[in-house]
Parts: C-alpha cells; sequence; structure tokens
C-alpha cells in the first residue's frame, strides 16, 4: 500500500483509514470480531485507525484499545472529543479547556495508550472561542498527550477562523480537517477542500459510502434498510425527496460501476481518495466481510472518463440531501437568529 503525507505533519498514512465507530453498540457489539477487524486491517497495511469518544460512549475506544495491544508503535491512533458523554451533566460535552482536559484522560485509559497521535475537535462549537480550544489542545501537546490536533466538520470559514486564531495567540494550528465527502455528498468540494489546500492541512474524509447509500444495497426495486435510520432519519427516511433523489443517483452510479468493471463500494471510496486535497478516507466496516469488500479500492484508479460520468450524476460541489452535511447552523433552528 502506497501511503501519504498527513498534511505538512511528516506522517505517512494509508489512504485508507479505519474508522471504528461501528465497532461496540452503535454497530458490532461483539468485541472479539471487533478486534479480528482491526488486525485483519492492519495485516492489510493500514495504519491508520480513527475513532471518537462518543462513539458507543466510549466502547470504540475500549475496542480498539483492547486490540493495539503489543502493536500501539506502528499505528497511526486517532480519536475526537466534542460529544455529549453524560445524559445529564451539560460540562461533560462540547470544546471548552474544562472538558477537553478532563475527557483525554478518559480517552488514554480507553484506548490503553500513553498518547494520541491525532485527536480532533469532532465538530464546532460556536459557543466556545477558539483561543479556549486551541490554547487546551496546545497545552495537552506540550505535555506529550498529543502528538497533533485536527478539525471535524468544520465548515470553511471558521477553519480560516482557527488558523487565524493558531496565529495571533502563538497556539499549535490544527493540521487536519475530517469532513463528510462522497459522490453523493460533494458539498465541500466548493470551498472546505480548497482552504484545507491552501493552509497545507491533510483531510481525512468520513462516510465514502455516503452512509451506505453507495453500498449497492440501495437500489430501486429492492427494500433497503440501515441500522442507522433510528438515529438520523432525516438521511434516510425515503419518504423524503431528497432521499428519492439520493436512491435513483445511487442506482445511476451502480449503474456506472457494473459498466467499468467495478464494485460500487470501489467506485465510491476510489473517487474519494482521487482527489488532490484527500489524504484518506475513512472506511468504517462493521464486519470483517465488509472490511474485505473495501480493502481494494485503495489500489482502483478511475479514469477522467468515469470521472466525468460520475460528475453528470452528480454535479461537483452538490449535496443531494442537507442533512447529510454533518453540521448544521444552529441559528437557522433560531428564530432570533432570523429576526430582529
Amino acid at each position: 500500500m502506497e501511503y501519504r503525507e498527513l498534511g505538512r505533519t511528516g506522517v505517512q498514512v494509508s489512504p485508507l483509514c479505519l474508522g471504528a465507530m461501528m465497532f461496540g453498540a452503535w454497530g458490532n457489539p461483539d468485541h472479539e470480531d471487533g478486534i479480528r477487524t482491526i488486525h485483519r486491517a492492519l495485516d492489510a497495511g493500514i495504519n491508520f485507525i480513527d475513532t471518537a469518544d462518543v462513539y458507543a460512549r466510549g466502547e470504540s475506544e475500549a475496542i480498539v484499545g483492547k486490540a493495539l495491544q503489543g502493536r500501539r508503535d506502528s499505528v497511526v491512533l486517532a480519536t475526537k472529543v466534542h460529544g455529549t458523554m453524560h445524559d445529564t451533566d451539560p460540562n461533560m460535552k462540547g470544546n471548552s479547556r474544562r472538558w477537553i482536559m478532563q475527557e483525554v484522560e478518559h480517552s488514554l485509559r480507553r484506548l490503553q495508550t500513553d498518547w494520541i497521535d491525532l485527536y480532533q475537535i469532532h465538530r464546532w462549537d460556536p459557543e466556545t472561542g477558539h483561543d479556549e480550544t486551541l490554547g487546551a489542545l496546545t497545552d495537552l501537546q506540550r505535555a506529550g498527550k498529543i502528538r497533533y490536533f485536527g478539525s471535524s466538520t468544520f465548515p470553511a470559514s471558521q477553519i480560516v477562523e482557527a488558523q487565524w486564531t493558531a496565529e495571533r495567540r502563538g497556539h499549535g494550528r490544527y493540521v487536519c480537517e475530517q469532513p463528510p465527502y462522497s459522490i453523493l455528498v460533494r458539498g465541500v468540494e466548493t470551498d472546505v477542500l480548497p482552504t484545507c489546500e491552501r493552509y497545507g492541512m491533510g483531510v481525512i474524509r468520513w462516510s465514502p459510502l455516503a452512509g451506505g447509500w453507495l453500498s449497492g444495497k440501495w437500489r430501486k426495486g429492492a427494500e433497503p434498510t440501515s441500522h442507522r435510520a433510528d438515529r438520523i432519519p432525516a438521511r434516510y427516511d425515503l419518504s423524503l425527496r431528497e432521499n428519492q433523489e439520493k436512491l435513483e443517483r445511487a442506482e445511476a452510479l451502480a449503474q456506472l460501476a457494473e459498466q467499468a468493471g467495478l464494485s460500487l463500494i470501489h467506485l465510491a471510496i476510489a473517487f474519494v481518495i482521487r482527489h488532490p486535497a484527500v489524504t484518506a478516507a475513512i472506511i468504517g466496516p462493521r464486519t470483517l466481510d465488509q472490511l474485505e469488500g473495501q480493502l481494494g479500492a485503495a489500489d482502483v484508479h478511475l479514469s477522467d472518463d468515469i470521472l466525468d460520468a460520475i460528475d453528470e450524476i452528480v454535479p461537483p460541489g452538490t449535496n443531494l440531501n442537507a442533512a447529510d452535511a454533518g453540521w448544521r447552523p444552529p441559528w437557522l433552528d433560531e428564530r432570533s437568529g432570523r429576526r430582529r
């Protein structure tokens, strides 16, 4: 497997990053099966693993921690902080110094490691200043608990503001961004990806299969289901016009893949890692069989003709469903944010 540099860090990572969201109660509760899947990914040349504290509230991190015993030094390990980790305590979430300093210790314990290679802020919080967050991350970096830090699903304006804040305040900076990006969710091509290129940031993009829509199961005439539908119905409810549109485009893409002699999964992942701004695509298998079906995508090269055909089906910069963007400005849902 050919490796790529993560931004300007000098760290080399595989173009496929193993996402661990499906390990634990959110996907596959069998810890031993999750560990086998992680080991298979490592044996296949993947050296990059991404998880988050909020995935099954720490269970994913615990499974990853068990799997990496004896293999930790050869893995670039990434996790995230921001999501709600308690049902009633309002301070056990967010991007404050108080919570980051507390939660990094919990992640280190669950991951059974002394350091985290890449610690990411899972979402931008408009209520917390970049100075607050970057200051805490810089202190953790200087203490040796994290090596680098990054952002996830930040709007382009906030990527820029965070870079400016780091420079003005003498903090470390985000070295990468983790946005949603797939053939069906191309909105980040408009401004996020060019902004990352401008600042020399790596891009680790999540959900290259568009939350399963490009797995090959969502075909016209079938009755597709998703284990995520109950948690995020806006992305899967077929009574919504936007999701009917996704089904139409997924069908067209499946036919294109068949004509090219590829699986739709390989077409979708190869499309993402072909973009010059993208460092790695996060694959999120729930089982070992799903991992096997995704591994070969790193070796697929899409011709310009195929890429042009993809552009005809889903134009560049297009999100077919706004809910797939992964973050919605809170002021759009507050009347006071739109009216005097």
